[in-house]
């Protein structure tokens, strides 16, 4: 297999199931964990990371199906490490918990959780002694890279908003695990309005946009696993690359420019983009504007972004001003 687009790329699937079976029937359940077993043994095999809270595990009373999928991608992740690129680093997870989650951990998961966490697969994060939802949510999508939605109810809401402000995709599934007006479901039928698409998620893909792509997620009630996991995957792989924003010299009447250009043209870009996979961003002037203002686009790109790269040589103070925010945010 080639490397693929998603390696070294967190993925944080997230969301949950009501009580109510009518809202979430027993057979959809059992075939959305079906599917999420399979996606996380497709992601491990492209290199992917994963980002998992730790927690109970609480069950509905009426067909006794947890209510949560995180200990379901625990096991499907280990259950699936025989399928892991040699190339993929560590960690393969980010492990997110309170102060009280070791004890709130179900029997029947302790030998897995003991194993993972004493190994060089999972990094753990502590939102210390915040016993809040809220908290730890931040910290999940601090972490995480890609956000996929199940289900789901105004945590899933929630945690989206955070993803989005910080320019990361969010990819909601269409499952019927929950009403439409709420949870993954409601952000799905908000971005199956055009204008709306890319506000969840970008693509690189050239033959088809984003709201082609949600529409191939679109799935009706006759649509096999295999045909879900083709798509959900084929989605993921079409996404944007995490952005390198560019602070240089625009200058071209500037007696370095020509150096500045040469050492992007040969070092900068080959590295940045071919080897660490990220989409260099370099707001010029010369692209069209997404917002009214240059220098709302050059913000809004530096909040954006994963990393920065600053070349100092021939730079006037509107680097320096772009740098400065950029270490004050970060």
């Amino acid at each position: 297999m080639a490397i693929s687009s998603l390696i070294g790329r967190r993925i944080h699937i997230s969301g949950s199931i009501p009580e109510n079976p009518a809202a979430a029937q027993t057979n959809n359940v059992k075939h959305a964990r079906e599917l999420i077993e399979c996606l996380v043994g497709e992601f491990i095999e492209r290199g992917a990371g994963f980002v998992v809270p730790v927690d109970a595990e609480k069950h509905r009373s009426h067909d006794n199906l947890p209510i949560c999928f995180d200990w379901l991608i625990w096991e499907s992740i280990k259950k699936n490490l025989t399928r892991r690129p040699s190339q993929a680093q560590n960690p393969l997870v980010i492990a997110v918990q309170h102060h009280k989650n070791e004890e709130q951990i179900p029997e029947q998961f302790l030998p897995l959780w003991s194993e993972m966490r004493n190994s060089n697969l999972v990094k753990i994060e502590n939102a210390s002694h915040w016993n809040m939802a809220s908290k730890r949510m931040e910290t999940q999508a601090h972490w995480g890279d890609i956000l996929i939605t199940v289900g789901g109810s105004e945590g899933v809401l929630f945690l989206a908003n955070l993803y989005h402000d910080a320019g990361k995709p969010v990819i909601p599934l269409n499952l019927p695990l929950c009403s439409t007006d709420t949870g993954s479901l409601r952000l799905f039928n908000y971005g199956l309005s055009s204008h709306h698409t890319q506000r969840l998620f970008r693509v690189d893909d050239e033959s088809l946009d984003s709201h082609s792509w949600l529409n191939r997620i679109n799935f009706a009630s006759r649509a096999t696993l295999q045909d879900k996991l083709k798509q959900i995957v084929g989605l993921l792989e079409a996404l944007e690359r995490p952005h390198a924003f560019v602070v240089r010299l625009l200058n071209s009447e500037h007696e370095d420019y020509q150096d500045v250009q040469n050492f992007f043209d040969t070092v900068a870009q080959p590295v940045i983009e071919d080897e660490l996979g990220y989409k260099m961003i370099v707001i010029d002037g010369e692209q069209a504007f997404e917002q009214a203002l240059i220098v709302y686009d050059i913000f809004s790109s530096l909040h954006r972004c994963c990393v920065v790269f600053s070349f100092g040589v021939g730079s006037g103070p509107n680097c320096f001003i772009e740098l400065g925010l950029c270490i004050r945010q970060k």
